[in-house]
């Protein structure tokens, strides 16, 4: 089906997951849309590369099966998920890493923390209690609770302050991309609860499959690839080369930074940049599909992708991805690779360096009092969506979009 030639209802500037869900949206009310894309695909930061045989995601990332956005909108099955571990392994540098499984799937794996001194009693029942509270209670009662950061969140759990440094700082802090646990205990909440009630995992294809499968379903037409927005009018948008787009109403739809560009006078949160190493090892220093964090910091989180998805990996290879925080420099990866061969166990050296990729604004900064959602209205026929208008996950991206989109056709109908 094709788009009409008409000047049309609304203009989505970003075809990342909040832009192509709102655009969804919109169409499936009547309204025709049109969707501006500054780069060469779908996807804004969930993107996937073709690298000499590899699939490389822009930055390592997980899909969660439990999103209400997600299932809403998406055929799992057609994604060809490919599931991770329940739980992480944290290196120690004392012998084996410790295995935190999860505990409403895998009780047995508990006591080993115990063994290895990293966690008594007392944080085996916080563990406990924590897990229960969150996968059981109705997601409101988190949403309503007094919110405060994360680090404050644990011990009011019950943790002791050596388990959280050894074994939860590290893990959350690669969830978070912060490393001093200041991001909204409420948040905390609700991503602990949709881990244990989902299963991380990743597309076959790489998580690019993700926003081409949202945008699978719009007319041929509807998104127009390789066209940057330069500034919003009076009347609609003009792009970098000097073209106008008019439009009755405008949602911008990109990263924060752009958006605050855009929309002048935009309140947007500060963001967490990573960066992604991509080596290439002779076999499988791990042999399964399972996240590995550093009690020492070192990195936020390594795993062995062909572990979990073997297609990204030519056969006779094996593809590792590891993430720090901030951006690359070239005085970086030696002391990854040193930190990697102590984390597994195994000599680096002859790891090839595939590639790099730096993600600016990954993650938005969530510090309590954080909203879990706001309106996106900024003007009249103008809105703005996207993770840092909700929550930094692809449900608070998705949700976000699908809010824009109920307020602008709210808007329309008023006016």
């Amino acid at each position: 089906m094709s788009v009409s030639a008409r000047t049309p209802d609304a203009l989505v500037i970003g075809a990342g997951a909040a832009g192509l869900a709102c655009a969804r949206d919109l169409l499936g009310a009547g309204l025709d849309v049109r969707v501006l894309e500054a780069s060469d695909a779908v996807g804004g930061r969930m993107r996937s590369d073709r690298v000499d045989g590899f699939v490389v995601d822009r930055g390592f990332q997980v899909f969660n099966t439990s999103y209400p956005q997600v299932r809403r909108r998406l055929t799992l099955r057609a994604l060809r998920l490919r599931p991770f571990t329940p739980g992480f392994l944290v290196h120690t540098g004392n012998g084996r890493p410790l295995r935190l499984g999860d505990p409403t799937r895998r009780p047995g794996a508990l006591p080993g923390l115990v063994t290895a001194r990293a966690a008594g009693a007392r944080d085996l029942a916080a563990l406990g209690l924590l897990s229960a509270r969150d996968m059981l209670a109705p997601a409101r009662l988190v949403k309503r609770s007094q919110d405060r950061t994360t680090r404050t969140a644990l011990a009011a759990a019950g943790f002791s302050e050596d388990f959280v440094e050894r074994v939860l700082r590290p893990f959350l802090s690669g969830v978070f991309l912060e490393d001093e646990l200041e991001t909204s205990g409420r948040f905390f909440h609700l991503v602990w609860r949709s881990m244990l009630r989902g299963t991380l995992c990743l597309p076959a294809g790489g998580i690019g499959a993700v926003p081409e499968a949202l945008a699978a379903g719009l007319p041929d037409g509807t998104v127009r690839l390789g066209t940057p927005v330069a500034a919003l009018t009076d009347d609609g948008a003009v792009t970098a080369d000097g073209a106008e787009v008019p439009a009755r109403a405008v949602v911008v739809a990109t990263g924060p930074g752009e958006a605050a560009g855009l929309l002048p006078g935009l309140d947007v949160p500060g963001g967490r940049t990573v960066t992604t190493y991509y080596h290439v090892a002779p076999r499988s220093p791990l042999g399964e599909p399972t996240l590995l964090v550093d009690e020492h910091r070192r990195f936020l989180n390594t795993c062995v992708l062909s572990d979990v998805v073997p297609g990204h990996a030519p056969a006779g290879t094996a593809l590792v991805a590891t993430s720090v925080l901030g951006a690359h420099d070239e005085g970086r990866e030696r002391p990854v690779r040193t930190a990697l061969a102590e984390a597994y166990g195994t000599d680096t050296a002859g790891w090839d360096l595939l590639t790099t990729r730096t993600v600016p604004e990954a993650l938005p900064a969530m510090p309590p009092p954080w909203p879990l959602s706001r309106t996106t209205r900024v003007a009249p026929g103008r809105h703005v969506c996207g993770d840092h208008r909700a929550t930094g996950s692809v449900q608070g991206a998705l949700a976000s979009g699908a809010r824009a989109a109920r307020e602008l056709l709210a808007d329309l109908r008023q006016g």
